[in-house]
C-alpha cells in the first residue's frame, strides 16, 4: 500500500513539475521563479513529500553549489534539471540566497528514541560528521544544515552516499561506507529531530 502510495505521489509530483518546467520561460521575476520551487519544497517551506528536503533556510553557497550539481548533471534529477538548464548563474545566486534568507521551518518530527540517539552519536565520531556539519548540525556557508530536515530525505540522502548513487561528494561516501545500515536509520532519526 505504501509503495502505491508513494509511486502515486511520486507520479503527481512528475505531472506538476512538467507543469511546472513549462512555467519557468514565463517566471519573469525571482518571486515567480521561486513559486515554482515552492511546487515541491513547500510554500512556507515545508515539503509536502517528506522525501524533499527543506530549502527554506539552507546555506546560499550550499543551495549555489547544490544548484549547480544539478544543472551540470552531477545530481541526476531531470525535473530539477528542466527547471534550471538555462538558468543564467546570476540567477542561480539570487534564488539560492533568497530560499537562504528564509526562516528554517520545524517540521516537527519526533525525537530519536534514547538507543537512536546513542547510536547516531556513536556513527557522529565515526563518520566525522562534526567537522563539516558542526556539532549542532547546523552547517556553514558550504555544508548544508542537516538539523532539522526532513527524517525520509535525511535517510534517502545517506544511503545514496553510502551507495555510490549519489556521486557529487565522494568523501560522502567515504565516510558512510563502513557504517551500518542501522546507524544511516539513527542518524536521520537523531538529525531529524532536532
Amino acid at each position: 500500500m505504501a509503495a502505491v502510495a508513494r509511486t502515486v505521489s511520486t507520479a503527481a509530483m512528475a505531472m506538476s513539475l512538467a507543469l511546472a518546467a513549462g512555467a519557468v520561460a514565463r517566471a519573469q521575476d525571482l518571486a515567480a521563479k521561486a513559486a515554482l520551487c515552492d511546487a515541491c519544497h513547500g510554500e512556507q517551506g515545508i515539503p509536502a513529500d517528506p522525501m524533499m528536503p527543506v530549502i527554506w533556510g539552507q546555506h546560499q553557497a550550499y543551495l549555489f553549489r547544490q544548484i549547480g550539481e544539478f544543472k551540470l548533471g552531477n545530481r541526476p534529477n531531470e525535473p530539477m534539471l528542466a527547471l534550471i538548464r538555462n538558468m543564467p548563474d546570476a540567477e542561480m545566486v539570487a534564488l539560492a540566497d533568497y530560499f537562504a534568507q528564509k526562516p528554517w521551518p520545524k517540521l516537527n518530527q519526533l525525537r530519536a528514541s534514547e538507543a537512536e540517539s546513542k547510536r547516531a552519536q556513536a556513527a557522529i565520531v565515526t563518520g566525522q560528521c562534526v567537522a563539516c556539519h558542526g556539532i549542532l548540525g547546523l552547517g556553514d556557508g558550504n555544508n548544508p544544515r542537516i538539523a532539522g530536515q526532513s527524517r525520509d530525505y535525511m535517510l534517502k540522502t545517506l544511503q545514496e552516499f553510502q551507495s555510490k548513487a549519489r556521486g557529487n561528494n565522494p568523501w560522502m561516501s567515504d565516510i558512510l561506507g563502513p557504517l551500518h545500515a542501522d546507524d544511516l536509520v539513527a542518524l536521520a532519526a537523531f538529525m531529524a529531530g532536532r
